[in-house]
């Protein structure tokens, strides 16, 4: 059995997709990018910018289906810019006690024009 997750506290789908979708105690979160809910537009800034506003996304997300980061086991993200990492990574940190495991890959272009985007994977006991 698998419900849709939908939250007003981050970003309405730009396709033909929800935001997560649960099945038992697995909760798959469909990437975010850094646009603001309130105005459906990208923050202004650069990468530190847009992933903390991607990250905020990821965690309403998230808990809108009743987890929390600390549930989250596995990331992916995408960077238009792999030379970024570091910038990405000094944000990331700070959402995470304990990292889930990760990978994060370069890409040539992301919806909207946003420099990252970061999907995840949640799993309660």
């Amino acid at each position: 059995m698998s419900s849709v997750i939908f939250t007003e506290k981050a970003p309405k789908p730009i396709g033909p997709y929800s935001q997560a979708r649960r099945v038992g105690n697995l909760l798959f979160v469909s990437g975010q990018i850094g646009i603001d809910p309130a105005t459906g537009k990208l923050v202004e800034g650069g990468v530190r910018e847009q992933a903390r506003q991607a990250l905020e996304n990821l965690k309403a997300v998230i808990e809108a289906a009743g987890f929390s980061m600390e549930d989250v086991v596995f990331v992916i993200v995408f960077l238009r810019d792999i030379s970024q990492y570091r910038e990405f990574n000094e944000v990331y940190a700070q959402y995470f006690k304990t990292y889930p495991a990760r990978a994060v890959v370069e890409v040539s272009g992301l919806p909207a024009g946003a420099l990252v985007e970061i999907a995840a994977i949640a799993a309660k006991p």
